[in-house]
């Protein structure tokens, strides 16, 4: 029923790549019949380095088999590394860029972190992306971030540790569950921006975090938070043109916010 009312009752498969499909997501299409294939690759990989094949076993949370003509090795950190014919040669004019990224091996280092088990590929984290709390602990916050975006009230988020005593979380709700929410418990506010400062938006919020947060460790927890009353945007600089956050944009435009969340 649900195939058919999304249009895609004759479809074979419907490839995915460009983030991590949060497990619960990928758990239900799968439930529903339709036949999400689940891939990864850079454009120095000419796109694809491995995905789901359809006469082998696919696990949740896997990004699927290495495809012929690509080597993968994991290297120093559990960094992916790779090597084949499809995979560039180095960077157009760029020498130093391509010395730092492909070592005298000829393997590509990707800068994601991953592992190989039962011939699947796993990622894990982006290398570069892990944060060091002031408590020298590492955080994966693209991992957390998946997590917390399979809520319902949450359709953004970006995690804050890097450096910080805590993780924090600027979070973009859902708006129109929000405005639900107040009127079914009699919340009085004058505009979003003063309906995301209320107190029991902002508890009920990180309610629904503190549940889907409990597998986490201690430390990479969050523990405050700050309901913004807008999206993250292109034209502010806060997201790529495939809609990847900017970390460095949305730490400039929101450090007023931010520090906020740190104050004593």
């Amino acid at each position: 029923m649900l195939k058919k009312t999304l249009g895609l009752e004759n479809g074979n498969f419907f490839p995915t790549a460009g983030a991590a499909i949060p497990p619960a997501i990928e758990e239900f299409i799968h439930a529903v019949g339709i036949n999400m294939c689940a891939g990864y690759g850079l454009t120095e990989s000419t796109a694809t380095v491995s995905c789901d094949w359809k006469d082998k076993p696919a696990t949740i949370g896997s990004v699927g088999r290495v495809i012929p003509g690509v080597e993968v090795k994991i290297g120093e950190n559990d960094e992916v590394l790779l090597r084949g014919t499809a995979i560039t040669p180095g960077y157009y004019r760029k020498e130093d860029i391509t010395r730092e990224t492909i070592d005298e091996e000829g393997w590509f280092h990707t800068g994601d972190a991953g592992y190989i088990k039962n011939g699947e590929l796993f990622l894990t984290e982006r290398i570069k992306d892990l944060f060091k709390t002031s408590n020298g602990k590492y955080i994966a916050p693209q991992m957390i971030e998946s997590k917390l975006v399979v809520d319902r009230f949450i359709d953004q988020v970006v995690i804050i540790a890097n450096e910080r005593k805590f993780v924090s979380a600027l979070i973009v709700p859902n708006y129109e569950l929000l405005k639900e929410f107040a009127t079914k418990y009699k919340i009085e506010y004058k505009d979003m921006a003063d309906l995301c400062k209320h107190p029991d938006m902002i508890k009920m919020v990180q309610f629904r975090i503190d549940t889907l947060q409990q597998e986490f460790a201690h430390y990479e927890q969050v523990k405050r938070i700050t309901l913004l009353p807008e999206p993250f945007s292109m034209e502010r600089g806060e997201l790529t043109n495939t809609l990847k956050i900017k970390r460095p944009a949305v730490n400039q435009n929101y450090s007023v916010e931010i520090e906020a969340m740190y104050a004593e």
